[in-house]
């Protein structure tokens, strides 16, 4: 039985599978099986994972379901290692991910590991920004203000803690992965952050500020789901999430006056969390409030990362 099973959801990525995959195979810590789960993919990426595959340490399944929670269920339940790793298939672990993963995992009281992300520009070379991780161990209510874990593709969990609570929402379309999280902690797990980097993560400037809308709708699903288990944010918490939502709509090219209105709600809402620790919340406030005066090409320039 293999240490790690890494649970990789697969929709038409042949432009960047290739080379997730070799990030994996590159990992100091080898003690790993790979499940590529097909969601239905339409572009070369069958092919390349037919390739893939004849590496006995990959498997391919396609997922009867639809979308990436039911692809990672349905990894989760045919995989065999003590820990589930998640990967998607157009991120890139740095080499001693599973490695760093393990020596904490040596903890019996640890559920769950994640690390540092560094984002950057799809097409770009180098790390442009780094998310930063809490010394201690997550709480429901840090969780409810912003999520340090990032994306799915930073989290390694044990199989038995994750099975008990029944893996990813399907239903969910935004913020699944906060949902986890959240129940997660509610029940008891333990999740640290390792403050070394993991993970490099793809952004797009082309994605649409809409979505940020429907993650915030999102969110709202987790309160209510976090309220009935006796959790309730604070306008703190709340500033904090449109701090998060302004500094993604500043990376997007249509993104300009969302951010405005993020900015100013949460700077109406509660200043101090918004502003405060400085190094974050003034430089986000004030491209916010002069973003939608600048041209889009000087805005990306200066806020794309």
């Amino acid at each position: 039985m293999p240490r790690f099973s890494v649970v990789i959801p697969v929709f038409n990525a042949a432009d960047t599978l290739t080379e997730t995959i070799e990030a994996i195979r590159s990992q100091t810590c080898t003690d790993w099986e790979v499940l590529l789960v097909d969601d239905g993919s339409t572009d070369g990426s069958r092919v390349l994972m037919d390739a893939i595959t004849q590496d006995p340490r990959f498997r391919q399944l396609n997922n009867p379901g639809k979308g990436p929670s039911a692809a990672r269920n349905y990894g989760v339940v045919r995989a065999r290692g003590e820990v589930i790793a998640f990967c998607d298939a157009d991120d890139l672990w740095e080499r001693d991910k599973l490695a760093r993963v393990a020596a904490i995992l040596a903890r019996a009281d640890v559920s769950a590991v994640f690390g540092k992300v560094a984002f950057y520009p799809t097409g770009k070379q180098g790390p442009l920004r780094l998310s930063t991780v809490p010394e201690e161990a997550l709480t429901v209510p840090m969780l409810l203000a912003e999520n340090p874990v990032c994306t799915m593709s930073n989290l390694s969990i044990r199989a038995d803690v994750l099975q008990a609570h029944a893996g990813l929402d399907e239903g969910m379309v935004h913020n699944e992965d906060l949902d986890l999280l959240v129940r997660l902690v509610a029940g008891g797990a333990t999740i640290l952050g390792d403050d070394r980097l993991h993970l490099r993560y793809r952004t797009d400037a082309r994605g649409l500020s809409s979505s940020l809308t429907k993650m915030r709708a999102g969110r709202q699903e987790v309160l209510r789901r976090a309220a009935a288990m006796g959790y309730q944010p604070d306008n703190r918490h709340h500033t904090v999430f449109l701090r998060y939502l302004t500094r993604r709509a500043l990376r997007m090219d249509d993104g300009a006056h969302a951010a405005f209105r993020f900015a100013l709600e949460g700077l109406s809402t509660a200043p101090c969390a918004f502003l405060t620790p400085a190094r974050r919340g003034v430089p986000t406030a004030t491209a916010a409030l002069i973003a939608p005066l600048l041209p889009k090409r000087l805005r990306r320039a200066l806020f794309a990362t």
